[in-house]
This record gives C-alpha cells, structure tokens and sequence, in this order.
C-alpha cells in the first residue's frame, strides 16, 4: 500500500497494490495496522456504508459534532467521483482549507478524513457507488452541512459542462463556513 501525503498532513490518500492479469485483479483494501501505523494512532471503524448517485449529484459537505463525530475512509467502487476534506477544526493552522482528490473504481484510491473534517463529493461518471468505513454511527442531531459552493472555501469543483449540480434540499440549506461549528 502507497500512502500519500496531502498539503492537509492528517488527511491522507491510500493507494493499494493490484495485481492483475487477464483474469482480473486482486488488491488489498485494508489493513488494520498499516493503517494505524500510517494514521499515527488506532482507529476503530464501527460502520460500513454503500451509496449510489447519478452523474452531477453533489453530496456534502457533511460532518458529525463531538461526541459523535466521524472519520471517514472513504472509496468509489464503481465509477468516478472529485472527492473533498474541509478542515473545521478551529485553532488547526489548516482551518478552512480543503483537499480535493479524484477517487475511482480505476484507480482504486482511498482518502482518509479524519475527525473534525467536513466532506464530500461530485459524480463525474454516469453513475458512481461509494463506500467508506466510518469511526463513529450516523447521529442526525449532531450533524452539520456547510454549503458546497461556500465563497469563503472557494472549492474548485469540476462542475461538468458548467451545469448546476443535482443537490439535496439539505444541502442546499448547508451553513455558511464561517457560521460552522465543531
């Protein structure tokens, strides 16, 4: 496994070994050791999640409050998607930034979005299913949506043919950044 560092230090990409032939391929997804090893500490995943979104579907950006908040290792299995980390940790030298990393079934990449990081994606390819491990369960109360197109974080989301992203009634009604909590 290959662990890339991104200009976020805790926010890291994971690209696995495959190995292929005419019979198709084999990698390993995960490594509970590796993983810590490269995180720095031990992370224990308690969820699995699957979902499946259509070309232009913009989901996000999404996170959990303490005492619920979520890291994520996240993947796109079938497909393409622009995937994206904020920084909302306040007092972190990294506040407000963002990373954004293309995630496929071809590539086969991972991210890692540790706690205290808002996400989420765009669907590049015609439709795109994404799974990810996460840290803590779903708590509707002690989650926050910051709006995708927020001025002040400026993402350069590779919005396609310029079109408007197809986006959830949720998260069209997303906090200001600067109005975010954690």
């Amino acid at each position: 496994m290959n662990i890339i560092k991104t200009k976020i230090p805790d926010v890291l990409i994971f690209e696995p070994k495959v190995f292929g032939d005419d019979r198709g391929f084999f990698m390993e997804s995960f490594n509970q050791s590796l993983f810590n090893q490269a995180v720095g500490h031990n992370i224990n995943f308690i969820q699995d999640n699957h979902s499946k979104s259509s070309k232009n579907v913009l989901r996000g950006l999404h996170y959990q409050l303490q005492p619920h908040a979520q890291g994520k290792l996240v993947r796109c299995v079938v497909g393409e998607v622009y995937d994206v980390a904020v920084d909302v940790r306040k007092g972190s030298k990294h506040y407000g930034e963002w990373v954004g990393v293309n995630l496929s079934a071809e590539n086969k990449k991972q991210l890692w979005i540790p706690e205290g990081f808002a996400h989420g994606f765009y669907v590049l390819s015609d439709t795109a299913e994404f799974v990810y491990k996460t840290t803590n369960y779903y708590s509707p109360e002690h989650e926050r949506s910051i709006l995708w197109s927020d001025t002040d974080l400026n993402i350069e989301w590779p919005i396609l043919n310029g079109c408007q992203p197809v986006v959830s009634t949720k998260d069209l009604n997303g906090n200001a950044f600067k109005n975010s909590e954690y």
